[in-house]
């Protein structure tokens, strides 16, 4: 529709034809009708879904990786902690007169016990259980009447796990 110039600003809607209701701005825009422009193809809209899945994407191997990096670290942690856990370990089998002394590794060793269980870390129990290889180191062997085939009988190393990921292995001796 045509706009007439000597009219009012207010009463273009007023005298609209059939009731319509048009504004300058709508009567001033062409559609795509009369510019000959395409309607938005489908292949954007496609790119579009495709890239709203790539960002989805990207965001679940993010946290994916960040949980990795964080498991990482605690293993890594942990696997140079264990050094300290042989130590204390083999002072507190050592024969002492001293009770304080034995006492403060006592209490130290425990401690180091108690962080290991808040990073999530357990040992694997070895002795009176079936070799498992996906657990256990076996460096010797020994024949036994008295143990059943494939039986851990002695640990030399404790093992260590975080998860189903194994930390360190314990090293045994295995019966049979």
């Amino acid at each position: 529709m045509a706009k007439q110039k000597n009219e009012a600003p207010g009463s273009e809607e007023a005298k609209a034809p059939t009731g319509e209701t048009e504004t300058a701005e709508t009567q001033d825009t062409p559609t795509t009708e009369e510019t000959g422009a395409a309607a938005p193809e489908t292949g954007d809209t496609d790119r579009y879904i495709r890239l709203m899945a790539e960002f989805d994407n990207y965001k679940k191997r993010s946290v994916r990786e960040r949980e990795n990096i964080y498991a990482d670290v605690r293993v890594d942690t942990v696997t140079r902690f264990l050094p300290v856990y042989d130590n204390l370990q083999r002072a507190l089998s050592a024969e002492t007169a001293d009770e304080a002394y034995k006492k403060g590794v006592e209490m130290t060793f425990n401690q180091l016990l108690d962080v290991f269980r808040k990073l999530g870390v357990e040992e694997i129990e070895s002795v009176g259980q079936p070799f498992d290889p996906t657990l256990h180191n076996a460096v010797m062997h020994v024949q036994d009447e008295e143990s059943g085939e494939n039986m851990v009988v002695e640990e030399f190393q404790k093992g260590f796990k975080l998860g189903e990921k194994v930390i360190r292995f314990s090293m045994v001796k295995v019966a049979n």
